[in-house]
This record gives structure tokens, C-alpha cells and sequence, in this order.
């Protein structure tokens, strides 16, 4: 049993077993369906466990030159490479390196895709488009909201660049079920349909909460086969991150100090602004290992962050002791979009990495210190 005393704190904590199940339901997925799945950086990044994904997944999908550059390196198999934006810059270098590039609006890809091929003769070219649909829960991870800049719509799409163009892209689903990718397939299919078997592939993009407990897996593998069959057997990619992560591990902290102001207070050495941040911006609660929610057991506590931001708030819990100095408090399930997206605001030590192997083997594969944060700056 995993002895958390014994961890570096704070520290995300990877389980390789619990990562290779999401992993091989993935592949089931790849198998029943005949799309492939390619790993969204975006969400999952722990490259450490590279050789064990690319045993199952079929690549990476990065958001630009230096995830592209994480996936040539440390991943086998395909590199589909897209930004909101190429600059001009970067463009051999991605070109080089990708097998695939997705371009964001007619305009860029005017600008870039002869000098890719120029670098890359057999580089692939797709067009993200916008299906003008979405059913996101939240605003901030609405791809296909008003006044979107992610993807090209129906009234933007330039008919004359069809031959430059291997495939289409969309994205526009965030921790949803299989019904809201049939919602956007019919708008998808609706605005964009006339150009679909025109294509070599079409991306579905991400935000496919295929890991979770309840997701209808063989829904969605019904979906992609009747998407092939009306496309004359289209090739069909989907990009999950987050479900490649979902629940795979936790964020381990330490209570710091416990103090009282019109409530029990307990100060952690994380930090929700700069370890967790989608907590914030999601937002949701995560979960606290041993605790309930406020007042229903005996010793509720406000967690909060050791930075001097006001609202570095975890929120309200209740457990069943109270919490004392040492004491460890575990988030659970951060390992999908933390540590891709942490900073050292406030100078604050970012959390250590640890892998659990299946053989119960703990190793710690990363430890921050002042040269991460001092390096940052200038």
C-alpha cells in the first residue's frame, strides 16, 4: 500500500495501472470502431509514460511548435500539429517534424501549406472548421461559442483551396457523452457534408469523456462505424487528453498551519492558483481523499493555497479529525490539465512528480526548486 508520508509534498502522483486501463479501453475503442486515437497533449503530457501510451494510441496532437516537439521526441507514431495561428517563424521546423498539419482558417493555410510542403512533401493538410454547435457546460471551453477564433464556418470556407485538403477538423465538445457528439455530427454533416467524402480523414476532435464511468463506449463505436459507413469508410481520428488522465492519480499536499477566522482555516503547500488551476477556471470541485462537504462531518475546514492570492481557495470540507500540521490531504484525479498548465506564481515550489508502477515500485521521476522558478524569469 502506497505510503503518502513518504512522497515529496506537494507531488502528483501517477498510477501506471490505472493509466493503461484507460489506455486499453482506448484501444477497444480503436479496435471495435477502426478510427484512430491520437493522444491531445493539451491535456495529458507526463511524457515519462510516452512508451507505454504509444503501445496503445496511434500519436500525438499538438497545439503548436513545442508540443510538436514533445511528440517527435519522446512519442512513436503520427505528430498532427495545429495552432490557432503558425508563425512564420516556426513553420519549417513544424513542417519537418509533423506528419500532419491542421490549419485554422482558410488564410493560414494560403500562407503556409506550400512552404510545409516544400520542407514536407508528404505532410498531410486539414482545415479545422467550426460547426457553428456545441453543447460545452462552460463558456471557456466553448470552442464553437459566439465570435469563436477556433476553426473556420460554413460562411468562411473557401471552396477553391478543397484540393490542397486532406481532411476536416472539429472540436467542439467538452467532458461530454456520445450524444453530444451526435448533436455535432449533425451540424457538422449538415454545414460541411458536401465536402466530407471529398476527404482523405475527419478529425472529431476532443472532449470525448470516454473514460469516465458512465460514458456509453459502445454508443460512441456505433457512431464512428455509421460515420465510416455513410463516408465510404472515411478514416476517423479522435484526439482525447483528458481521458487519457482521468483518474489516474492524485495531487498530494501537507497542511502547513491551522488557523480560525470565523471558520477553521488550514493553509496546504499547494496552491489551486498555481497547481490546479482548472479547478478555477473549469470550474468544479475536486475531490478530497476522506472528506464530505461542508458541515456534513464533524470538522469542516476552508483548504487554502500557501500563496498571498486571496481567492487561492480549494473550498469548504468536512472530515471526520481534525486536521493537524503534517497532516496529508490528497486531491484526487489531477492528473489531466494540472501540471500541463501550473506555474510558480508567488515563487510557489511546483509539485514533484511520482510514478506508481504495477508492481507497487514508487519513483519519482521530476523535483522542482528555485532554478524552475528562476528560469521563468529574467
Amino acid at each position: 500500500m502506497l505510503n503518502y508520508q513518504e512522497l515529496p509534498s506537494p507531488a502528483y502522483v501517477c498510477h501506471i495501472e490505472r493509466l493503461e486501463n484507460n489506455l486499453k479501453l482506448l484501444a477497444h475503442i480503436k479496435k471495435e470502431s477502426g478510427a484512430k486515437v491520437i493522444l491531445a497533449l493539451k491535456g495529458f503530457a507526463m511524457w515519462s509514460t510516452f512508451d507505454l501510451v504509444s503501445q496503445y494510441l496511434d500519436g500525438a496532437t499538438a497545439s503548436g511548435l513545442h508540443e510538436a516537439r514533445l511528440a517527435d521526441e519522446k512519442m512513436r507514431g503520427e505528430v498532427h500539429t495545429y495552432a490557432p495561428a503558425f508563425k512564420e517563424e516556426e513553420i519549417e521546423e513544424i513542417a519537418r517534424i509533423s506528419e500532419y498539419v491542421v490549419f485554422n482558417t482558410p488564410s493560414q493555410l494560403k500562407r503556409f501549406a506550400k512552404k510545409m510542403k516544400n520542407v514536407n512533401p508528404n505532410i498531410s493538410v486539414s482545415l479545422r472548421v467550426n460547426p457553428e454547435f456545441s453543447a460545452s457546460p462552460v463558456d471557456l471551453y466553448n470552442p464553437c461559442g459566439l465570435y469563436s477564433r477556433l476553426g473556420t464556418t460554413r460562411i468562411n470556407f473557401d471552396e477553391s483551396l478543397l484540393d490542397q485538403l486532406d481532411g476536416l477538423n472539429f472540436h467542439a465538445l467538452c467532458e461530454q457523452n456520445v450524444d453530444a457528439l451526435e448533436d455535432v455530427l449533425f451540424a457538422f454533416e449538415e454545414k460541411f457534408g458536401v465536402f466530407i467524402d471529398k476527404m482523405k480523414y475527419i478529425n472529431f476532435g476532443g472532449g470525448h469523456h470516454i473514460t469516465r464511468k458512465d460514458y456509453d463506449v459502445e454508443g460512441l463505436i456505433k457512431v464512428i462505424k455509421a460515420f465510416k459507413k455513410r463516408h465510404n469508410n472515411i478514416e476517423v481520428y479522435l484526439e482525447p487528453g483528458e481521458a487519457v488522465g482521468w483518474e489516474t492519480g492524485e495531487l498530494v499536499s501537507t497542511v502547513l498551519e491551522v488557523m480560525h477566522n470565523g471558520m477553521a482555516l488550514a493553509i496546504l503547500d499547494t496552491s489551486a492558483e498555481a497547481h490546479m488551476p482548472d479547478t478555477l477556471a473549469m470550474p468544479y470541485r475536486a475531490e478530497v481523499r476522506g472528506s464530505s462537504k461542508a458541515g456534513e462531518k464533524e470538522y469542516t475546514y476552508r483548504l487554502g493555497g500557501n500563496t498571498c492570492l486571496a481567492g487561492d481557495i480549494m473550498g469548504d470540507y468536512s472530515f471526520d479529525k481534525p486536521l493537524d500540521i503534517g497532516d496529508k490531504v490528497i486531491f484526487e484525479d489531477q492528473i489531466h490539465y494540472t501540471f500541463v498548465k501550473n506555474t510558480t506564481f508567488n515563487g510557489v515550489k511546483l509539485p514533484s512528480l511520482v510514478l506508481v508502477h504495477k508492481d507497487g515500485e514508487v519513483e519519482v521521476i521530476k523535483e522542482f526548486g528555485y532554478e524552475d522558478y528562476k528560469m521563468r524569469l529574467s
